[in-house]
């Protein structure tokens, strides 16, 4: 009877051992979606955002008040200053109003310009009183809402969340495998096979990327189920970038996992890798919200460039030749560690 290649029969192991496993299974293909039920549903598209706002007992603040109920995105309550600092401290309300003269000629303002919607709703506020008091604007202006499909905050974010389950998938799925087989002695048996080295690293990027058909499928149905997050790009590009991301982090999950003898340094070496790109390389928000001086260091991370291709794919359509800055910075990170950790893999120190 033939024998099975090494990278083969490797592979196939790895995926009997990960379904067997219901918890893997779960932080894998389910968790993900998770996030994007969660998220999309606390991001949601609302059609009228509402600011809430205080204004400061005196003698002019139910006339305030009045002049600002015609406006059904201003919520105005009548409270004590003390009161209203507290509520301003602790984000309760967007706006502190005081009227501190004996009419409505003097209104003093009180927010954190920082704070989301405060400035927004200082400004909406501010126009309302002023028209009350028979301002009348020279130009006329035409609001018009943009929303177009494709860009409401969960397009923005599945891209980053697919590339999180890419980098969670590698590390875990692959250096942390590696690890636990170190720790029970199954390196050690391997080592005793004329099995090299390259064959049983090739076989743990395998697995990885039959892990992750599943978990691909999963998250973009469940998107476009539930939130009507489409795809405007072309598939085989995405599945490129994929394919690419998959084995760049997988890559790194054997670099991490090369050396380490337990699990708690395992741990510990894969959330030093993480946390960087979890803050900084977008997932969640723009990484440009960052200053200008860190952005080429934030564009060398990584996951920032599987984002990047990830979104410029989905939400924009764009060709995979436009992308070239991004697939070079993946393909080192999918050479170059692992040429090191082929080179500083041991067996079982």
């Amino acid at each position: 009877m033939q024998k099975s290649h090494p990278i083969f029969a490797i592979s196939v192991a790895r995926l009997r051992e990960f379904i067997r496993r219901p918890e893997a299974v779960f932080w894998v293909y389910f968790f993900p979606v998770l996030m994007v039920v969660i998220l999309g549903i606390a991001f949601r598209n609302k059609p009228v955002e509402s600011f809430d706002v205080d204004v400061i007992q005196g003698p002019l603040a139910e006339s305030v008040v009045e002049n600002l109920k015609s406006d059904p995105r201003i919520k105005p309550k009548v409270v004590s200053e003390e009161e209203s600092i507290d509520r301003l401290r602790t984000s309760k309300t967007n706006l502190m109003i005081a009227a501190r003269g004996s009419t409505l000629n003097t209104i003093e303002y009180r927010y954190d310009p920082v704070r989301p919607g405060s400035l927004a709703a200082r400004n909406l506020v501010d126009r309302r009183l002023q028209e009350a008091k028979g301002r009348q604007d020279v130009i006329i202006s035409n609001d018009v809402e943009f929303n177009e499909p494709g860009n409401s905050y969960v397009d923005f974010l599945v891209p980053g969340l697919l590339a999180m389950g890419l980098m969670g998938g590698g590390l875990w799925g692959v250096g942390f495998a590696i690890v636990d087989m170190r720790i029970r002695k199954l390196l050690k048996r391997f080592m005793s096979t004329p099995m090299r080295r390259s064959h049983f690293l090739i076989a743990m990027m395998i697995s990885r990327l039959v892990f992750m058909i599943p978990q691909i499928v999963i998250l973009l149905v469940f998107s476009y189920v539930l939130f009507g997050v489409k795809v405007h790009g072309n598939w085989l590009s995405i599945l490129l970038v994929v394919i690419l991301g998959a084995i760049e982090f997988a890559v790194i999950g054997l670099l991490v996992a090369s050396r380490a003898k337990t699990l708690e340094t395992a741990s510990g070496l894969m959330n030093l890798v993480m946390l960087p790109m979890w803050t900084l390389s977008g997932i969640f928000f723009s990484y440009e919200r960052f200053p200008e001086i860190f952005q080429p260091f934030i564009k060398l991370l990584p996951l920032t460039p599987v984002i990047d291709a990830l979104r410029s794919l989905m939400m924009d359509g764009k060709s995979i030749t436009t992308l070239a800055p991004e697939l070079l910075v993946i393909s080192f990170w999918c050479v170059v560690p692992f040429i090191v950790a082929l080179a500083i893999f041991r067996w079982n120190d």
